[in-house]
């Protein structure tokens, strides 16, 4: 801040002041901004959300992989099964065991969800208590 004494024959006047003006337009648009996008950002509903971890799969050798193809073609582990009377079978045969093994779907992406579903009404019947999907993990959002 400057500020002049005396005026001499040679010196210009120091200007004293601070021009406010951008400066106070700068903050009115900010200020405009907040207001409107607050309530936007506040107004949610109040939830307890879970936590999750992402945990890796650990294959137990006593787990079974069912797997269906895009053609509804039936896997138990790596062995073919003809039909869906066969795969509610042997899902009877595992289900008293203890512990009861866990099954893992493996379903082909373009097949359709008929085929799964009846994996799971399978698996149901049979009194089958755990029972997960197994699916490949999306690279692009990383």
């Amino acid at each position: 801040m400057g500020m002049s004494v005396g005026v001499s024959e040679g010196d210009e006047e120091v200007m004293a002041t601070i021009n406010t003006t951008p400066l106070v337009d700068v903050m009115l648009v900010m200020l405009i901004i907040f207001l409107i996008t607050v309530p936007v950002v506040i107004k949610t509903v109040p939830l307890e959300l879970p936590t999750a971890d992402n945990i890796a799969t650990v294959t137990k050798p006593e787990n079974i992989v069912i797997a269906v193809d895009r053609d509804g073609g039936l896997y138990w582990n790596d062995a073919v099964l003809p039909d869906y009377a066969a795969l509610l079978n042997k899902f009877k045969e595992v289900a008293p065991l203890v512990p009861q093994p866990e099954i893992h779907i493996r379903g082909d992406s373009l097949t359709r969800f008929e085929g799964i579903g009846k994996v799971i009404v399978n698996a149901q019947r049979a009194g089958i208590v755990k029972l997960g999907f197994i699916t490949q993990p999306d690279l692009s959002n990383r």
